[in-house]
């Protein structure tokens, strides 16, 4: 029997496909239902930007605000020094204080698009739990908490128990996370009265910890939400593709590629996609997701430009969609196609094609753009080339003084020569 909430919070979040595990939801729709609620996520500062993987949450939190409700954005200052090992197979590297400021400032821009900040009751927040991890003593802290958490029970775990199972070490810096974490609800209960977190399908351990530790020692029922793992069709990890990350911030990807990543996405994707990352009505996305054949195409590039305009704004997602128009259904090299820049002196004396397309991103290793060339994949301004060895020279530049890169029918960039 499919569930029935009273709160719009939590409908829409069923409707939408959000919704994976949950602690007691129906005493989350009630309150939901009768008053504001806090609810928050965490993100680590472990790159100087968030990827797509990433925007399942961000959405989770501008659902919250759409709602009526208050969203919390919780920075990981203090949890980053540290490292979450949750199905992670090996520990990660860590972080020194001046680098994790600078991935925090790198990231903070990106929830600017997606929330509203500010001093009114539904309004974000944006707080860093380095304000009070960096604060505690340790002998203390384990006195007051660490009482609350048995080893038996951690280890029970999935995400503890991948790690050992795989016999892969797990260090008693990262077993710690999960302190932490359950230190970070508290404290947001006891400072903003904070009663939900949300998070990832790999957070379910973490989350639950957060909720005991809360009923322990503040005597309150708060709740958890986590959202299901989420991967293509053909199984792919979302928020990454054989090129690497698709990162939100647009100095390390162009709206234009953020643009063709959803335009690629697969047929089978599409109307999951379109209630996931987009603010469309689930009546307009029924019928965008029973489009067949070619005609599906322009759901794909509806999801698209409705992504792209969340995260860059609808100029640059209109920008990129004409982009595309114009170099894959008019054959043109202009408009706003992802450029690189060479040196004349450079080109005169010839850059190694292998080396250029690497320049260009246009491929994740030598031997990829190798096994493009050998399939036909690899074209220079349009015209596919067969030698690995080719030198590129500034002979290769057509009419409009640029050199078209292509790899596949939907990856370009254009070399401007300087």
């Amino acid at each position: 029997m499919m569930p029935k909430y009273n709160s719009e919070f939590l409908r829409i979040l069923h409707e939408r496909g959000f919704i994976h595990q949950g602690t007691s939801l129906d005493a989350l729709d009630s309150q939901a239902n009768r008053e504001v609620i806090r609810g928050y996520i965490g993100f680590d500062c472990t790159a100087p930007s968030l990827h797509a993987g990433s925007l399942v949450q961000i959405m989770m939190l501008r659902h919250l605000q759409q709602t009526g409700h208050a969203p919390i954005v919780l920075m990981g200052g203090g949890t980053t020094k540290i490292g979450d090992p949750s199905f992670k197979d090996t520990t990660r590297p860590l972080l020194d204080k001046a680098e994790i400021a600078a991935n925090m400032i790198g990231i903070r821009h990106v929830f600017e698009k997606f929330l509203t900040f500010g001093d009114n009751p539904t309004d974000a927040i944006m707080v860093d739990n380095a304000d009070w991890l960096d604060q505690l003593g340790y002998v203390e802290f384990l006195r007051d908490y660490g009482k609350h958490f048995t080893i038996n029970r951690m280890l029970t775990f999935d995400s503890v128990k991948l790690r050992l199972e795989r016999e892969q070490p797990l260090t008693f810096l990262e077993f710690n996370y999960m302190l932490m974490q359950a230190y970070d609800f508290h404290e947001l209960y006891k400072r903003y009265k904070c009663i939900l977190q949300m998070g990832g399908s790999d957070q379910w351990g973490n989350i639950i910890n957060g909720v005991e530790l809360c009923r322990r020692v503040d005597g309150r029922e708060v709740f958890g939400v986590t959202t299901p793992l989420l991967t293509t069709a053909s199984g792919a990890k979302m928020g990454k593709t054989t090129s690497g990350a698709i990162w939100l911030n647009p100095d390390m990807l162009s709206p234009y590629d953020y643009w063709q990543f959803w335009r690629n996405t697969e047929d089978a994707d599409v109307g999951r996609f379109l209630c996931l990352f987009t603010d469309l009505p689930l009546d307009e996305i029924t019928r965008l997701e029973k489009l067949e054949g070619s005609e599906i195409n322009d759901a794909k590039k509806i999801l698209a430009s409705e992504a792209t305009t969340l995260l860059h704004g609808r100029k640059q997602a209109d920008q990129a969609a004409d982009t595309a128009h114009k170099t894959f259904e008019e054959g043109l090299t202009t408009g706003d196609l992802p450029r690189i820049t060479v040196n004349s002196q450079e080109l005169s004396t010839g850059i190694p094609v292998i080396t250029l397309f690497r320049n260009a991103n246009l491929g994740a290793s030598n031997g990829e753009i190798r096994r493009h060339i050998k399939g036909g994949g690899v074209k220079i301004n349009d015209t596919p080339i067969s030698d690995e060895n080719l030198l590129v020279t500034d002979a290769h530049q057509n009419a409009d003084g640029v050199i078209k890169l292509s790899i596949g029918k939907k990856k370009h960039v254009l070399v401007k020569v300087s």
